[in-house]
């Protein structure tokens, strides 16, 4: 569950969210659009504890990511619309690096990568190099590693 009460960030004089409030469930598939400079990405950013809020309040699976923001990241993935890769690594091992980042090792670790692979349909590409894959393809790694 998410809940963002009355979120609030402000540079200065600019309102950069307006007190904003929603909710998604578990397991929902939520939409979250507007214009360009409506907030969204402020609005993200501030939901997983990378930038703090003038005001308001947002908690995810009942922790407050101000109050716990290392719970949060450890129960959410971000997939940002520029999805930062190392387009020199392979599919597999790029997976396998960032779960090692994560703890995961040994067996553990080649099974989330097998599993990840094959949920996100990468399993033919699994040994080419990110820098050679399609951009569908690489925002498909992207949502592997989130």
């Amino acid at each position: 569950m998410v809940e963002v009460e009355h979120l609030i960030k402000t540079y200065g004089a600019q309102n950069a969210v307006d007190d904003i409030s929603f909710q998604a469930g578990k397991g929902e598939i939520v939409g979250f659009l507007g214009p360009n400079g409506a907030g969204k990405s402020t609005t993200m950013k501030i939901a997983l504890g990378y930038l703090p809020p003038t005001a308001g309040t947002v908690r995810i699976a009942g922790f407050d990511v101000q109050q716990d923001p290392i719970a949060v990241r450890r129960r959410v993935g971000y997939l940002p619309e520029h999805n930062p890769l190392y387009l020199d690594m392979y599919v597999h091992e790029y997976l396998e690096f960032i779960g090692g980042v994560h703890g995961l090792k040994g067996r553990d670790l080649r099974q989330r990568v097998a599993n990840l692979v094959q949920r996100v349909g990468l399993t033919r590409e699994q040994n080419k190099q990110i820098g050679a894959l399609s951009k569908g393809y690489r925002q498909r790694v992207g949502l592997a590693q989130a």
